[in-house]
């Protein structure tokens, strides 16, 4: 009897509300979900997309509610998974790597009430947008450093795919400690994995064994930094601060930050105001930045250092401002031009002073 008593009072309350108006339902929180590429951890790419989830979460308090699936796989399972958040009730998916892109889009047209957001593609529709951020702003700082600081010359980065997100990371790099360093070259090993800890160490350690003494990465673990302090040399953490894993090694990162970005979006997710868009920050935005700097950075170089960071953060410099040469001796860039955003967005060649040679390169 309890329980048919109970079913007739929730009837009634469901009957109540299907004749409010809609802004009576408006405290429900807005139900967001997040697809993560890797495991969270406590460092790299996907920690710091779940620390600006955690950013939002404080910001907004009970207004939102939000779940995360992480460590999977750009293929069929991401559609999957990015179809279930958007069948459950969520309001906002974002999804946090480049090869989820294709499946976002197809879902986004299956839910056209549902608002998608896309990490570090281009495509958009009706309730699909993209955000990205201007890692490479980071990256030429740090090879600023790595120039100013390496002995042998010799640069190691170990990266996961070549798309142009990864390859303006790589030339920014380049061109950062070539501006200080005329005899500075990067060599490159690909992982053709976001997340491989061991092809990530074994790739750092082929890279020593070749004389890199200052290592980077574009990849999601802190297995190069924790083989750049085991084999004594220097490192530069992505994504986040990596130096409780090379305190010595550990020289700087650059770091991303996405809390604000997905404040912003909920916000006007639950406030009807939202509008599927393009966003790209950098040092300007406060989306990039450099973790703490390791003592045995040179006074000289630290001051070089904020130097550039003030530029970036007034907009006074782009790394990418011509002339611009790649590995070939081909001209991309006039002198004194800047890359616009469509160019780095297609970036297919390394600069002049990456010693390796791209995959698919004839």
């Amino acid at each position: 009897m309890t329980q048919r008593r109970h079913f007739m009072l929730s009837a009634a309350a469901l009957a109540v509300a299907a004749t409010l108006p809609l802004g009576a339902l408006a405290e429900e929180p807005t139900k967001i979900g997040f697809v993560y590429v890797s495991p969270i951890g406590d460092a790299g790419w996907t920690f710091q997309h779940d620390e600006g989830r955690k950013e939002m979460e404080k910001a907004l308090g009970a207004k939102v509610q939000t779940k995360y699936v992480e460590n999977v796989a750009e293929g069929a399972d991401a559609e999957r998974v990015i179809r279930e958040f958007a069948a459950s009730g969520n309001k906002v998916v974002f999804a946090t790597s480049f090869g989820y892109m294709n499946y976002v889009e197809r879902v986004a047209k299956q839910f056209p009430n549902v608002a998608f957001m896309h990490a570090t593609g281009y495509k958009m529709g009706k309730n699909f947008g993209n955000y990205n951020a201007r890692f490479y702003e980071g990256r030429y700082v740090t090879g600023v450093i790595a120039g100013k600081m390496s002995k042998t010359n010799v640069l190691g980065y170990v990266a996961a795919f070549p798309i142009p997100e990864v390859l303006q990371g790589i030339n920014a790099f380049t061109l950062g400690a070539k501006s200080v360093n005329p005899k500075a070259e990067v060599r490159v090993i690909w992982t053709n994995a976001w997340y491989d800890p061991g092809k990530e160490r074994e790739a750092a350690m082929t890279l020593i064994s070749q004389g890199a003494d200052m290592l980077t990465h574009h990849t999601d673990s802190t297995a190069v930094v924790q083989s750049a302090e085991e084999k004594g040399i220097y490192a530069f953490g992505y994504h986040s601060d990596m130096s409780k894993y090379g305190a010595r090694a550990h020289l700087t990162a650059t770091t991303h930050h996405w809390g604000e970005f997905y404040t912003r979006t909920a916000k006007a997710v639950a406030d009807g105001t939202w509008k599927p868009e393009s966003i790209w920050g950098g040092y300007k935005e406060g989306m990039v930045s450099l973790a703490p700097l390791n003592p045995a950075i040179p006074a000289d170089v630290k001051t070089l250092v904020t130097g550039i960071e003030g530029k970036l953060k007034a907009g006074s410099f782009h790394p990418f401002t011509g002339p611009i040469v790649d590995q070939a001796g081909k001209e991309r860039l006039a002198k004194g031009a800047v890359m616009d955003d469509v160019a780095l967005g297609k970036m297919d060649f390394f600069v002049e002073g990456v010693a390796s040679r791209l995959p698919n390169a004839k």
